[in-house]
């Protein structure tokens, strides 16, 4: 193993440990038990952990049977503490109130005694020494996980009783100050997208007042969605296939994970594509929009795409889709529960108000203006943000060296 001393020197009074030497560290289920509809007890997995606690609304149920059996292996206290070691490495989340819940594929701590505080543990599991190291060292190339033993032989900087309680104190105090400022430049934001969707309501209400609307049938020379089975995909393929999760902002957004086809695949199934296409997600996430530029692609069926007529600006209407309400259009008439879907004919029969060519392009200048005046402000704000991000992770990094 790692020498301790070679990690970085600790306090006087301080000690490196394994953390199996100070907390009990187990784990939930690793079977798969039987969901049940109703009566049953929640299960908690990865999915219900959140940065600021537990999120009680997509638990699925287990039986009785299968509850006492899981928690014989791990049974959950109030005041232990819960760790992501799976799928994703953190969000360490103390349990506050006595829990009615079994746990899989996720790791828990319990304080062995008195002399090491939980929420010592928990600051120690936000910072980014630990997080890092653990990626790093994480087994697992898309999903990353660390094993128990790993967990129980991880060092553990551990001060006397007092010092711990006086860091978590200081700890508490100063994160409450700085999510405070991270609350207040979030609110910020979320005004500035609020005003900017007012803005765009009041320009077209008040070209709905002058001009003429037309249904998007009118304005285009093809609409149409993309694939609705699966292409052969080929990782050394050209040409990407797309989907509405590709939309966004107005772009095409490719990653490593986007699927791909080679040619012959693509000469099966390509549309006519040109400057003037829009395509907007209809499938899932419904009503992003993304212009084409040329990208090589073929489409899934969760996008459609529609080719604009000559005397129509393609940014106005990119403005139209943005605005409330399209999208209030679209999500009332949408079908299914879950997965929300727009038909074809919902959107040929889109209504837009229609004002000859210099005016849209009037409009577009003028929403650019403020646009791009709102994305500085809400620019900044994210800045602000990362720094305060950026200080809560130094002030950890000083903690557990002792520096604070």
């Amino acid at each position: 193993g790692l020498i301790m001393s070679e990690l970085y020197s600790l306090p006087d009074g301080w000690e490196w440990k394994n953390i199996s030497e100070v907390f009990i560290v187990k784990d939930g289920t690793h079977d798969s038990p039987k969901y049940i509809e109703e009566n049953g007890y929640p299960l908690l997995t990865s999915k219900n952990l959140r940065e600021n606690g537990l999120d009680y609304s997509n638990f699925k149920l287990i039986s009785e049977e299968d509850y006492i059996k899981i928690n014989q292996r791990s049974k959950v206290d109030k005041g232990d503490l819960l760790f992501f070691f799976f799928w994703t490495i953190g969000n360490p989340t103390i349990i506050e109130q006595e829990p009615n819940f079994a746990i899989k594929n996720v790791a828990l701590f319990k304080p062995m005694n008195k002399e090491n505080k939980i929420e010592f543990l928990r600051y120690y599991f936000l910072s980014n020494f630990v997080i890092d190291k653990m990626i790093n060292e994480a087994n697992g190339a898309t999903q990353k996980f660390v094993g128990l033993t790993y967990l129980r032989n991880f060092l553990y900087p551990q001060p006397p009783l007092e010092e711990q309680k006086r860091i978590v104190a200081k700890l508490d105090i100063l994160f409450k100050k700085i999510d405070k400022a991270i609350a207040l430049h979030q609110k910020n934001i979320d005004e500035v997208n609020v005003f900017m969707a007012s803005v765009l309501n009041d320009v077209f209400l008040e070209l709905e007042e002058k001009y003429e609307k037309k249904e998007l049938s009118n304005l285009v020379s093809k609409l149409g969605d993309g694939l609705h089975g699966t292409p052969k995909y080929d990782d050394n393929g050209e040409y990407y296939f797309i989907n509405g999760a590709n939309v966004k902002d107005n772009k095409i957004i490719v990653n490593q994970n986007t699927k791909k086809v080679n040619e012959d695949e693509y000469n099966k199934y390509k549309k006519e594509l040109n400057d003037r296409t829009i395509f907007v997600s209809i499938n899932g996430t419904i009503g992003n929009v993304g212009l084409y530029n040329n990208e090589k692609c073929i489409l899934g069926k969760s996008a459609c795409y529609f080719n604009l007529l000559e005397n129509i600006d393609k940014i106005y209407i990119t403005y139209v889709l943005k605005n409330g309400d399209f999208q209030e259009y679209i999500e009332k008439n949408s079908t299914g529960a879950t997965i929300k879907n727009v038909s074809l004919k919902t959107m040929r029969a889109y209504k837009i108000p229609l004002p000859p060519l210099p005016t849209q392009q009037k409009v577009v200048a003028y929403l650019d203006e403020i646009s791009n005046k709102m994305e500085k402000i809400k620019q900044i704000q994210k800045e602000k943000m990362q720094s305060l991000k950026a200080l809560k992770a130094s002030i950890l990094d000083q903690a557990f060296k002792g520096e604070l």
